[in-house]
């Protein structure tokens, strides 16, 4: 039985010339007590779909009815949990939630209405917690109190707009099994935005993508039994089918047509090419042991004295080889990165490139941050071009623009060159940031999560653009990442470390998977979960803070005989 329906909804804004349409002749049934994903890239129209389940929009066209009424208007019926959690900052956890017993449930006792928000506390965990403030609550807690607030209201369908896409991995899965567990409680229907392939399938009895142009696109019912544990999902050829499938149809319909260009890379050397002790430009590179940690400490003084972030940070790169670098948060992942980019002093040990101590930022290591840091004020152009003069300064101002133009082209921005910093989107002003530092023609590309602020679709592109710039220059380049699959699509070893203080190198996977990459053949590849599942096993004996006994073996895929 259908419980939310649209009828050829349609959705614009603005007017005459500049009428755009976000949702076009949108059909669909939501039956109720399912589980309902709506999955997509950024602008296609999810949020807009959601505001118009909860009646916060209205349509241009068609209509939207609840139980064969028409949705005129926010209802209670109808609950909303949004990625801003929207907290009142002087209340408590329990004061939130109250804020929804109070609306919904007018008449009942003090004592009434205490249990019935105890009752909602206690159902997302935070029992322990109910008397903090949120600035006394972590970004999952908030989240957490932002869900009680909504199952307070006992809607008949809960509709989630991204609400854990500003949360980190880990929060992230925790939070998404309550949700499943809440829903299978209650068995309320559950609308979910989200962004995350993963997410879709644990969560979901249907996932329905949406594609660029606002209209509904392929459908993938989700019959994988319940409950759906991460772990053995790794393992479960079903999971590995239909992420394959939404992967490839998501990529098929978003990404393929949007790296673009046909510029050549004009015949210039970058000044790093040249060192002036030889005569001949690649004479100065050396191949083994390109880049080189030795014993590398970082210690931060602190009242209690002496802290140690890194501890005896040991690894050798060939030059041309691309390593991801990935532990939970606080490992000291981006501490070793900036070490190498000369912006973090080293407290013991050394680090050396083509033979030379790194000492001091320099362009011949180029940084590529989770935030772009463009001027807002120029153009992708003249972002890109900083630094440009500096590293050829042989090459005449035509090759030089020539240059800048051709790495603009390769992360697909061959239309927006001109367009302000300001005026860009966070995915292409990350393209931008990605350009410019190939354009510095680098000895070695520092990546620190680069794509982190992205949703993950929007990352995916991103990825596919990074490996087809890179397999061009071959660049000796290091990932900071917490995306298990990204590691592996980018990596020739993922370097994993070990939970700070004192982090170290806990293990090191060779993926030996064919190059050129993408991320539709890797799903298709015997071995890729095989990798996948070591690098997830590692992260899982280091959840919470946990410190097994390291294994610094280096490993390849073990296969099993079935395999």
């Amino acid at each position: 039985m259908s419980i939310l329906t649209f009828d050829s909804v349609s959705k614009s804004f603005g007017e005459g010339t500049a009428r755009a349409y976000v949702l076009k002749d949108i059909d669909l049934e939501v039956r109720e007590g399912e589980f309902l994903v709506l999955l997509g890239f950024s602008g296609t129209g999810k949020t807009t779909l959601i505001n118009l389940m909860a009646g916060l929009e209205q349509p241009t066209g068609g209509k939207v009815t609840f139980k064969g009424k028409p949705v005129t208007g926010p209802g209670p019926e109808r609950g909303v949990i949004f990625q801003n959690y929207s907290l009142m900052p002087w209340l408590t956890v329990s004061g939130n939630v109250g804020l929804a017993v109070d609306t919904i449930f007018p008449g009942l006792s003090k004592q009434e209405r205490a249990d019935k928000v105890a009752h909602y506390v206690e159902m997302v965990g935070l029992s322990h917690a109910a008397t903090r403030r949120p600035a006394e609550l972590s970004g999952g807690m908030r989240q957490r109190v932002n869900v009680a607030r909504a199952l307070a209201m006992n809607p008949e369908v809960l509709l989630l707009d991204e609400p854990l896409s500003a949360l980190d991995a880990l929060t992230r899965a925790n939070l998404a099994d309550e949700i499943e567990h809440i829903w299978e409680q209650d068995k309320k229907t559950c609308v979910l935005i989200t962004n995350d392939v993963d997410e879709a399938i644990i969560l979901a009895d249907r996932i329905i993508a949406l594609t660029p142009d606002g209209t509904l696109g392929q459908e993938f019912p989700v019959d994988i039994p319940r409950p759906r544990d991460r772990g053995e999902m790794n393992h479960h050829e079903g999971f590995k089918t239909l992420r394959a499938d939404v992967t490839s149809y998501l990529m098929d319909v978003g990404i393929e047509a949007k790296v673009e260009g046909t510029r050549q890379l004009p015949e210039v050397t970058p000044i790093h090419d040249l060192p002036a002790a030889i005569a001949k430009a690649q004479e100065g590179l050396i191949d083994e042991r390109f880049l080189d940690f030795s014993q590398l400490h970082k210690v931060y003084p602190t009242p209690k004295g002496p802290l140690t972030v890194v501890e005896d940070f040991n690894l050798k790169m060939d030059r041309g080889e691309f390593i991801s670098l990935i532990g939970h948060s606080g490992c000291g992942k981006s501490t070793v990165l900036t070490m190498a980019a000369g912006l973090n002093d080293i407290s013991k040990g050394a680090i050396k490139l083509d033979g030379r101590h790194v000492e001091g930022a320099d362009p011949e290591r180029a940084v590529v941050f989770q935030s772009p840091s463009l001027f807002p004020w120029l153009t992708a152009r003249e972002n890109c071009a900083i630094g440009v003069d500096k590293v050829y300064p042989r090459a005449s101002q035509a090759e030089r623009q020539d240059v800048v133009e051709y790495y603009l082209e390769r992360v697909g921005l061959a239309d927006s060159m001109d367009k302000s910093a300001a005026d860009l989107s966070n995915g292409m002003k990350q393209r931008v940031g990605i350009a410019r530092a190939f354009a510095l023609s680098p000895k070695l590309l520092l990546l620190d999560e680069p794509f982190g602020m992205l949703d993950n679709l929007t990352r995916w592109e991103l990825q596919e653009v990074l490996m087809e710039v890179w397999s061009r220059t071959k660049v000796t380049a290091i990932c900071v990442t917490h995306d298990v699959d990204e590691a592996i699509l980018l990596a020739d070893r993922v370097v994993m470390m070990t939970n700070g203080p004192q982090a170290t190198i806990g293990k090191i996977v060779n993926v030996d998977l064919p190059r050129p990459r993408s991320r539709k053949a890797l799903l298709e590849h015997p071995d890729y979960y095989l990798y996948r599942e070591q690098v997830l096993t590692f992260l899982e004996d280091y959840e919470h803070g946990r410190t097994p006994k390291a294994d610094t073996a280096e490993a390849k895929p073990e296969k099993k005989e079935a395999a």
